[in-house]
């Protein structure tokens, strides 16, 4: 008679869950860039991630929740990815691998982003996440440009003054909304037609 291994079940019972959520969030990702936030619906995420409306429900409430979830994994991943870079004794080392992690990552989730800062106004968990990303990014930057020599404090001049406008214009340059389908409204109407 086999053995029962309650620990091993449990394992695999985690690791499936995770592989559904992976897969629930990838879908999304994809969702926006093909369809945007307002037109991707939970059928239409539960149907690319190969599970019931039913299931979808047993991991996120609403397609809200899962685009936070989304949001949360990509500034996740955006901090991971830059922390160390953060920490290099030397400042210009430091910048030049932050701006090409930074370039990396609005390639590869720049879709996700721009969805965070659009609904940060109006999503407040997601305001939540952007700003404290941010103001992790801050901290960063501000230490980089104390080691470059910059004097600390808020004044215009600087560092941590210099780390803010530095912050939000970085989001500013890689925010592009023509991009986003999600981003089409009244005042911004798609292109007309001039094949024939």
């Amino acid at each position: 008679m086999p053995s029962h291994h309650p620990a091993r079940s449990r394992r695999s019972t985690e690791r499936k869950g995770d592989l559904r959520e992976r897969a629930i969030l990838d879908t999304c990702e994809a969702l926006l860039a093909h369809k945007g936030y307002n037109a991707m619906t939970v059928g239409d995420i539960a149907q690319g991630a190969g599970i019931t409306r039913g299931a979808l429900y047993f991991y996120f409430g609403s397609k809200q929740e899962v685009v936070v979830a989304l949001v949360a994994r990509t500034v996740e991943h955006l901090w991971e990815r830059s922390r160390t870079t953060a920490q290099t004794d030397e400042p210009r080392q430091a910048i030049a691998e932050a701006m090409q992690r930074t370039v990396e990552l609005w390639n590869e989730h720049g879709l996700v982003m721009r969805t965070a800062i659009d609904l940060s106004l109006t999503v407040p968990e997601i305001g939540e996440l952007w700003s404290h990303t941010a103001d992790l990014f801050i901290t960063a930057i501000t230490a980089v440009l104390e080691r470059a020599g910059i004097q600390a404090g808020t004044e215009p001049e600087q560092a941590s003054a210099m780390a803010r406008a530095l912050c939000w214009m970085i989001e500013r340059t890689f925010y592009t909304p023509h991009k986003s389908p999600a981003r089409r409204c009244k005042g911004h109407p798609r292109p007309a037609n001039t094949s024939g």
